[in-house]
């Protein structure tokens, strides 16, 4: 069952996933490192009200599903994940400050998700006048 955010004036399915890594694809997020990562990143989803639906925390990336709202941007919601989730990191694991100037590159991958495919949208509206 899909689960659809609600405020007074509408209802919302919105859902990304979103890939980014360390600085020059370093294999840091190993030893812990990945296990703390998952934990501060719904953290600070939940401080957005967003909702990271699944998470894979590779060595040189990060894999994440994410449910968030209309009311909060994309880039500002990886720039949250991203920074305050590198903030904490260096501070516990001070091997991260030696190996890396910053823990994650500037540049993210970001795709919407969507319950239904492109066609099946781009069908049903071309099939509106005919209805």
């Amino acid at each position: 069952m899909k689960k659809l955010k609600h405020n007074n004036t509408s209802i919302v399915n919105i859902n990304y996933h979103l890939i980014w890594c360390p600085k020059y694809r370093r294999k840091v997020l190993v030893n812990g490192v990945d296990d703390r990562l998952k934990v501060v990143l719904c953290e600070i989803a939940k401080e957005m009200d967003c909702e990271i639906e699944s998470m894979e925390i590779m060595p040189d990336h990060c894999h994440i599903f994410i449910k968030a709202t209309p009311i909060i941007p994309i880039h500002l919601i990886v720039k949250n994940l991203k920074g305050k989730s590198s903030k904490i990191l260096r501070e516990e694991f001070p091997t991260l400050k030696s190996r890396l100037p910053n823990l994650w590159t500037r540049s993210y991958y970001c795709e919407t998700i969507g319950c239904i495919s492109e066609e099946t949208i781009k069908k049903y509206i071309e099939n509106q006048k005919n209805a």
